[in-house]
């Protein structure tokens, strides 16, 4: 076996997450760009750090299941409050504690901006924040990339209509 189809064989048998970058658009702001705003979680183990709701998928689980799942457990935001939005998928591969984990982030839009978030007991915090103050927050440079693609994304769908 070769190392890449090793890496690629222990990238089947990863971790498996799923979850959504949610966001939400504000009333009456201008310009345009400046009324998109993302929520992030932090965590309330290890280094609290800040991320989108996701989890890990369940067995006989499918991805959107899983993000809305667990969008729901971890912010109270259930389909009711969401409408996912086509066309946008993105995946993470990284390690924790030495093990491949997998991570595929979905877009999803809160109907009502208004909407409450209701933490569990594994966040301490969440904050809607802009698109640069969102990546600020989620330090790491894949999920920053993550967050600017997913503004990318709602801002074409905005042009569009």
């Amino acid at each position: 076996m070769t190392s890449t189809q090793r890496r690629k064989c222990q990238w089947e048998m990863a971790l498996r997450a799923c979850g959504f970058i949610v966001f939400r658009r504000l009333v009456g702001c201008f310009p345009p760009p400046d009324k998109i705003e993302f929520l992030l979680l932090q965590t309330s183990y290890g280094k609290h750090h800040w991320t989108p709701p996701k989890g890990h998928v369940d067995p006989g689980e499918d991805d959107l299941t899983t993000a809305l799942r667990e969008t729901k457990e971890e912010a109270g935001l259930g389909a009711e409050h969401l409408r996912v939005i086509d066309g946008f998928i993105h995946e993470l591969h990284y390690e924790v504690r030495g093990k491949p984990k997998e991570v595929l982030y979905r877009l999803a839009e809160l109907r009502d901006p208004g909407t409450a978030v209701t933490l569990s007991n594994e966040h301490q915090d969440y904050r809607w924040a802009k698109l640069e103050e969102a990546c600020t927050l989620a330090q790491h440079e894949d999920m920053q990339e993550t967050l600017r693609a997913a503004h990318r994304h709602v801002q074409a769908q905005q042009d569009k209509q």
